[in-house]
């Protein structure tokens, strides 16, 4: 016999169907509204995102000087002293030297790119200018506009912007409660949610708070051991530029992925001009090495436990950042979405049935 469709099932099925489509259409519409503010108040929004960030790296010198007996305000304020005196050496040592050199570094980019347009054009590719001319354009706009960000403003922005000396203020004032106030934070937070959300926010609080510290501290030692690997076997070979090829290492090593394949096509390209081709090449089998190094070698030894993200979920997420925010989104992207993940690891937690008791074994 044919088989008839149900009549009901339908409409229950239609209905399911409505109902879920209006639930993620409110789901979205509220994630539209919290972006929303996010961005009204980004300039609160923003001190207090670096201030977590530094805290992350300040806080394991805290927490062992609390535990011999310091008093907290007296361990936060010796290691925010310590960090600022650091932080002031950095500038005057590594980021004002940088930023003479950053317009050198965006120009021999582009000598980079122009001459890899003309090597395409070229035997054996013969590739015509029709074919390759938008896409090097745009490749000369993007290392022009992202480049420079990237290097300058990174480097150079905190010390010549008033917008950047008054977050990086706030952000030390922030950091330096974080580090007196952090460990009473939960219990407070507790005190004031009702019911579950008493014991479900601090719990995702904490594990948050873990999975950053993981990430900030694992991805800026990996950062710079590439940053000196790759730095050193660029002055050996005498390229020009490794300050500041050594930093822009540094800083793409917060990028997962995305940010060591720009570092690296960078000093590629920038030896590739000045060298020629054969060093260009010993760069590049320099930054792999490097890079295998660092997959095999001092990610499993420095970073205890993973972010449990998979690399395409990395890659998704970095080009969602970066298309929303630009670098900011593209640094930023990697731990909102692993706190993202936390987040929904401990719902699945909370909504999952108990396995059932194994019974005794005939």
């Amino acid at each position: 016999m044919t088989a008839t469709l149900s009549s009901a099932k339908a409409r229950a099925a239609l209905r399911t169907s409505a109902r879920v489509c209006v639930e993620l259409l409110l789901v979205g519409l509220m994630a539209a509204v919290a972006l929303w503010l996010l961005g009204r108040m980004w300039s609160v929004v923003w001190p207090l995102v670096i201030g977590l960030l530094l805290t992350t790296l300040t806080w394991p010198p805290t927490r062992f000087l609390r535990r011999r007996g310091w008093r907290p305000a007296l361990a936060a304020s010796a290691v925010t002293v310590a960090f600022l005196l650091v932080g002031l050496g950095v500038v005057a040592l590594i980021a004002v030297p940088v930023a003479s050199q950053s317009g050198e570094l965006t120009d021999g980019v582009i000598d980079g790119i122009q001459k890899v347009r003309e090597w395409a054009a070229g035997p054996p590719l013969n590739i015509g200018d029709a074919q390759i001319n938008k896409a090097f354009d745009s490749a000369v706009s993007r290392a022009q506009d992202g480049l420079g960000s990237a290097v300058g403003a990174v480097v150079t922005g905190v010390s010549t912007v008033v917008n950047g000396l008054v977050t990086a203020v706030l952000a030390l004032f922030l950091m330096f409660f974080f580090l007196k106030d952090g460990p009473r934070f939960l219990p407070w937070l507790a005190r004031q949610l009702p019911g579950r959300l008493a014991t479900d926010v601090p719990a995702v609080a904490a594990r948050g708070w873990e999975t950053l510290g993981a990430f900030v501290r694992s991805q800026a030692a990996v950062g710079l051991l590439d940053a000196v690997l790759i730095g050193l076997g660029l002055w050996i070979l005498g390229v020009p530029l490794v300050l500041p090829l050594a930093v822009l290492t540094f800083v793409s090593a917060f990028v997962p992925i995305v940010g060591a394949l720009f570092a690296g096509f960078v000093a590629v390209l920038i030896a590739l001009v000045s060298n020629g081709l054969t060093d260009a090449l010993i760069v590049l089998a320099i930054i792999v090495v490097v890079q295998q190094l660092e997959g095999n070698v001092f990610q499993p030894m420095i970073q205890s436990r993973g972010l449990g993200l998979h690399a395409a979920v990395v890659l998704l997420a970095v080009t969602l950042g970066g298309s929303l925010a630009g670098i900011v989104g593209s640094l930023l992207a990697v731990p909102v979405a692993a706190l993202i993940a936390v987040v929904w690891n401990y719902v699945r937690e909370q909504l999952s049935e108990p396995s059932p008791e194994a019974g005794p074994m005939d």
